[in-house]
């Protein structure tokens, strides 16, 4: 009994410490590393919702998912780059009346998306560029870019009004140099295999006449020289010359893993092929309506829980009260989650959440008749726990099952905002599961008295008295002989 008490105790103090982390991950200063504020959805936060269409009339039909795949990567590194680093980039294709293969982007807290629009519609950028000499320009430029972190650090964020301020070489990149080579010259990048084993995947590229002169210059002037492979302004490879190309072909080879070289070709096509897109709808959700929102579905979370909590205490007395601590762990390890993976926080998610909780405590309904029917039986308080939990398992183990299956297959092929209710609802039935089975039987074991006349009322629930049978009173005779 020590040991189980102990144990319940540890969990009690690691549940309430979760929750402390809940609450001070709203206060600590922003530049705290315990600082996590939740990430809330375009529906919660308010924001600009922009809906593309794909032209993939062009590409053969078993390289579409590739060239989506690779038009969201450019796109998400595209946005990111306007500083709009909570922003949601998704493929999904239509499956009513004529098919079509679409790009979403949902930018939340941005009601004037005017300038990413601009940038969006722009065909990815695939250049070259060459190393920087040492001299008086990079260290002007290496001086700029420390003083703009030193300021961006002391006001603990990088506004526009902040960056506007800034010395333009700051903006400028210190170790290379633009070429004029960019991937309108570049014909096609193909994947190759290395000619020994530890040599590995390389990539060959090959630019069309105009772009094979301009390389050929490129590489004389920059031998033992590293040359920057850039995509939208990042760096991707940078593979150092080791002589004069004449034929516009090329090589890039590293320590690449297959994967990485699928994707450095896919990138590098995707700057000389785009996928063209064109924008079809654009939606605007008010940042009071979003704060509306998401005010609306904290309250229904907190009147949930709190009717839920005294259903359970009002019927269930003493095991009642231990299913409420359990769900309020169960909600802080919820919360918690939200915060540190993070989960984007949406309408949807938050029904998921409510749903969970009636799911969490619907294992503590089935667990707490159980043990009923056993007390009924003449067992004792803690035999009637132990028989509970065993007796019940079966039933909550498949019930959830079930449900996650149901929420695996939503996620799977629903849109973005039924991708939060499933996945929150995933979560919740997951650590539900936990909470119900370890927590609830971890606490009432704690406390169950060895006798089975004490405190028996607290333990019956329902309209029962309380009241024990001859039979029960005889067995409990016999249980303190034994005893």
């Amino acid at each position: 009994m020590t040991k189980i008490r102990v144990w319940a105790l540890l969990l009690l103090i690691i549940g309430l410490s979760i929750g402390y982390f809940d609450y001070y991950s709203e206060k600590a200063p922003v530049d705290s590393a315990f600082n996590k504020p939740f990430k809330l959805g375009l529906d919660l936060r308010g924001g600009s919702q922009l809906t593309y269409r794909a032209d993939v009339a062009k590409i053969k039909p078993d390289q579409v998912g590739e060239a989506m795949t690779s038009l969201r990567t450019v796109i998400e590194r595209r946005v990111n780059s306007l500083g709009l680093s909570e922003a949601s980039v998704q493929t999904e294709q239509t499956s009513i009346g004529l098919k079509e293969n679409r790009l979403i982007i949902e930018i939340p807290g941005v009601m004037d998306v005017n300038e990413a629009v601009k940038q969006i519609n722009k065909t990815p950028l695939l250049d070259f560029r060459t190393e920087r000499p040492d001299g008086p320009e990079k260290v002007a430029i290496v001086k700029a870019q420390e003083e703009l972190l030193a300021r961006i650090k002391t006001a603990g964020t990088s506004s526009p009004d902040l960056l506007a301020g800034a010395d333009p070489l700051a903006f400028e990149d210190a170790n290379f140099v633009p070429s004029g080579l960019t991937g309108q010259y570049l014909s096609r990048a193909i994947l190759e295999l290395g000619a020994g084993v530890s040599l590995g995947p390389t990539i060959g590229i090959e630019f069309n006449s105009e772009g094979a002169q301009k390389f050929g210059e490129i590489t004389k002037a920059n031998v033992n020289k590293k040359v920057g492979i850039f995509l939208d302004g990042e760096l991707i490879s940078a593979p150092v010359v080791r002589e004069e190309i004449k034929d516009g072909k090329a090589q890039i080879s590293g320590q690449f893993t297959m994967d990485e070289a699928k994707s450095l070709v896919r990138d590098l096509n995707l700057g000389a092929l785009p996928v063209p897109v064109q924008l079809i709808s654009t939606q605007t959700v008010g940042a009071t309506l979003g704060q509306e929102a998401f005010d609306k579905g904290v309250m229904a979370t907190l009147y949930g829980f709190l009717l839920i909590a005294a259903f359970m205490i009002i019927w269930y007395r003493l095991p009642g009260l231990v299913s409420v601590v359990s769900l309020s762990i169960y909600l802080s390890i919820m919360i918690a989650l939200f915060k540190l993976i993070p989960i984007t926080l949406t309408a949807g998610g938050i029904a998921g959440l409510i749903l969970s909780i009636g799911i969490a405590v619907d294992a503590n309904v089935l667990i707490f008749e159980r043990m009923k029917e056993e007390l009924k039986r003449g067992k004792t308080v803690h035999n009637a726990i132990e028989d509970g939990f065993a007796r019940a398992w079966t039933s909550i183990r498949d019930s959830n099952i079930s449900t996650i299956i149901s929420a695996s297959i939503l996620y799977w092929f629903g849109t973005a905002m039924i991708k939060g209710f499933a996945l929150n609802l995933i979560f919740g039935v997951t650590i539900s599961m936990f909470t119900a089975v370890v927590l609830s039987r971890t606490f009432l074991l704690s406390i169950s008295p060895a006798d089975i006349s004490l405190n028996r009322f607290l333990f019956s629930g329902g309209f029962s008295s309380g009241k024990k049978s001859v039979d029960n009173e005889q067995l409990t005779v016999n249980y303190k002989n034994k005893s």
